[in-house]
C-alpha cells in the first residue's frame, strides 16, 4: 500500500470514527481491509464497501456531496442494511460531523454563496423546473398516488393509504381557502392538475393553474378535458411573475421551495397584487424548523437545482414587509416522512421498470434522494408549513371552526 492510499484510508477512517457513536458501521476500504466504528450496538448495524481510492478521498474531503455521488456511480455500496439505514444512522450522528472544523468551513462557504445558488430569474427557474418535473410521466405514475400529488400528504391516522392521505391534503387545503361558487382561484405551481381539478369540482370555482413544466402542462390540460372541466379549469406555462389579473383565492403547494430567498419579497408582493381586497391565499411549503441555512449540495446539484427550503423566520419576515396578514399557520411535522416512506416503497417495488425507463445510475440516484429526504423529515430539521394569508384581517372568521366544519361536510365526497 502506498503512502497516499494510506492517508486516504486514514482520513476516511478518522472521519467515521469521529462521527459514529450511536450505531455501528463496518467499512471495507478499497484495499479490502475492514474497519468498525460505533459504540452503541443497540441500533441496526450497517456495512459499506468503498471500491476505489478516488471514492475514499472524495468521501473524506467532502462527505455531504460525495456520499450521494459515490452511491450513484457504484463506488460505494451498502453490503449490510440499506441506503436508508446508512443515511438514518449518519443523521443520528450528524451533530458530531457539523461540529468539525471542516464541516463548519463548508457551512460558511454555503452561506457566502447562498444568493448565487438561489438566483432564480425567469429563464433559470424554467430550466430548473424542467430538470426535475419534465421527466417521464410514467416514472411518477410508478411511485406517486393515482392523482400524482407530488407534495406532502395529510395523514389523519396511521391506517390511511397514500391515496386517501393525498385526498385528505386537498380537502384540508380547500377548507382553508373558504371556497364559494363562482370564485376565481389561482393555483401557483399547479403540477399535474389534481388540486385545481379538485377545487373546481368540490367548490364550483373557476381555476387557473400555472406551471413551469411543459410535461405537467400537457398532462393537466388533458385531464381537465377528460373530466369535462376545461370550461372552468385552464392551465398555462407561466412564471408567477408573469401572471396578471385579480383572484378571490390563491393556493400554492410545493412551489415556494423553488423561489429562492432573494425573491421572497417579490413573490409575496406579486401575490398581494393578484389577490382581491377580501381575498385569501394559502401557501404550502417544505420548511425548516432551524434558522436560515443552505441546501444540501448533492440535492441541489442532482435533484432540485436552485431549490431551498426556507426557515419560517425568513418567510414571515418577507410577508411582514409586504404588508399581508398572516391569518393562520399550521406545521406538519412527520406527515412528509410518512409520505416519502410510501414513495420510496413504491419506487423500490417498481425499480425494474424504472431502470428500463432510465438506467441503474438513475435508480440509485433516486433511491438516495427518497431515502435522504425521508431521513431529513424523520430525524433532522425539515417540516412543512401551511400559511393562510389575506390583505384584510377580517377576510376570514376569527376562529378556526369553519375549517373543521368544511372538512367534515366534505368528508364523504
Amino acid at each position: 500500500m502506498g503512502l497516499a492510499e494510506g492517508r486516504e484510508r486514514m482520513l476516511l477512517a478518522r472521519l467515521l470514527d469521529t462521527i459514529v457513536h450511536d450505531g455501528r458501521v463496518t467499512l471495507v476500504d478499497a484495499a479490502g481491509a475492514a474497519h468498525r466504528f460505533g459504540r452503541n450496538g443497540a441500533r441496526p448495524a450497517v456495512a459499506i464497501r468503498v471500491r476505489t481510492r478516488a471514492a475514499q478521498r472524495r468521501l473524506a474531503l467532502n462527505p455531504k456531496l460525495a456520499f450521494g455521488e459515490t452511491f450513484m456511480d457504484g463506488s460505494l455500496t451498502v453490503e449490510e442494511g440499506s441506503i436508508y439505514d446508512l443515511l438514518d444512522l449518519l443523521a443520528i450522528n450528524l451533530a458530531r460531523y457539523e461540529a468539525m472544523p471542516m464541516a463548519r468551513a463548508f457551512a460558511r462557504l454555503g452561506l457566502w454563496t447562498k444568493r448565487l445558488q438561489q438566483f432564480n430569474p425567469k429563464s433559470r427557474a424554467r430550466r430548473n423546473a424542467a430538470h426535475h418535473y419534465d421527466l417521464s410521466g410514467r416514472l411518477y405514475d410508478l411511485f406517486l398516488d393515482r392523482d400524482r400529488q407530488y407534495s406532502c400528504a395529510y395523514f389523519t391516522n396511521n391506517n390511511k393509504t397514500l391515496d386517501e392521505a393525498q385526498h385528505d391534503k386537498k380537502r384540508h387545503l380547500a377548507a382553508k381557502l373558504l371556497l364559494a361558487p363562482g370564485q376565481k382561484v389561482l393555483d401557483i405551481g399547479s403540477g399535474w392538475g389534481g388540486l385545481a381539478l379538485y377545487l373546481a369540482r368540490v367548490g364550483q370555482v373557476d381555476v387557473t393553474g400555472i406551471t413551469l413544466s411543459s410535461e405537467q402542462l400537457k398532462a393537466a390540460t388533458e385531464r381537465a378535458k377528460a373530466e369535462g372541466l376545461e370550461g372552468r379549469v385552464r392551465f398555462h406555462l407561466r412564471d408567477y411573475r408573469e401572471e396578471t389579473g385579480r383572484y378571490d383565492r390563491i393556493v400554492s403547494v410545493g412551489m415556494f421551495e423553488h423561489v429562492g430567498a432573494d425573491h421572497y419579497r417579490a413573490f409575496f408582493r406579486k401575490l398581494k397584487s393578484l389577490l382581491t381586497d377580501d381575498g385569501v391565499a394559502v401557501l404550502h411549503s417544505i420548511g425548516r424548523m432551524a434558522p436560515p441555512g443552505t441546501t444540501n449540495p448533492w440535492l441541489r446539484k442532482y435533484i432540485f437545482p436552485g431549490g431551498y427550503t426556507p426557515a419560517l423566520s425568513e418567510t414571515i419576515a418577507a410577508i411582514e414587509r409586504e404588508g399581508l396578514w398572516i391569518t393562520d399557520i399550521e406545521i406538519l411535522r412527520l406527515h412528509y416522512a410518512d409520505t416519502l416512506k410510501e414513495w420510496r416503497r413504491r419506487f423500490v417495488e417498481n425499480r425494474a421498470e424504472i431502470q428500463r425507463l432510465y438506467d441503474e445510475r438513475f435508480c440509485r440516484m433516486w433511491e438516495f434522494y427518497l431515502a435522504g429526504c425521508e431521513v431529513a423529515f424523520r430525524r433532522l430539521d425539515q417540516m412543512v408549513f401551511q400559511i393562510q394569508l389575506a390583505r384584510r384581517q377580517d377576510a376570514v372568521p376569527i376562529t378556526r371552526d369553519y375549517m373543521l366544519d368544511w372538512e367534515r361536510a366534505h368528508m364523504a365526497a
